[in-house]
């Protein structure tokens, strides 16, 4: 079993910037492959960005390329998510979510993550 916890989330003016994390714990953190996915409010959960167990290949949504950065510490257990140049479209709650060991094409697809964490909630206000 793993457990995944976010934080960081909050509200923060269009152009802004913000750090999500995500705290994991139960497994081997080095054999997770990890990946942000965000849910607007009427909308479908949406691919963010993922980053696989090596921490050697990433992957980031159209919608996010260029402005957001995911990276992760193994040494801490962490998975983070700087978002800069921040939208009012990017207000969503972003979820984090994990599998074992899969390639880069595999991170991106929410139905390869056995578990996910409860969720922070990110507004943008323009």
């Amino acid at each position: 079993q793993v457990q995944l916890v976010e934080s960081g989330g909050g509200s923060v003016q269009a152009g802004g910037s913000l750090r999500l994390s995500c705290a994991a714990s139960g497994r081997t953190f080095s054999d997770l492959s990890l990946t942000w996915f965000r849910q607007a409010p009427g909308k479908e959960r949406q691919f963010v960005a993922g980053i696989t167990w090596t921490g050697i290949s990433t992957r980031y949504g159209e919608s996010v390329e260029g402005r957001f950065t995911i990276s992760r510490d193994n040494a801490k257990n962490m998975l983070y998510l700087q978002m800069d140049n921040l939208k009012p479209s990017d207000t969503a709650v972003y979820y984090c979510a994990a599998t074992y060991k899969t390639t880069s094409q595999g991170i991106i697809a929410a139905e390869n993550m056995y578990y996910w964490g409860k969720g922070t909630l990110i507004t943008v206000t323009s």
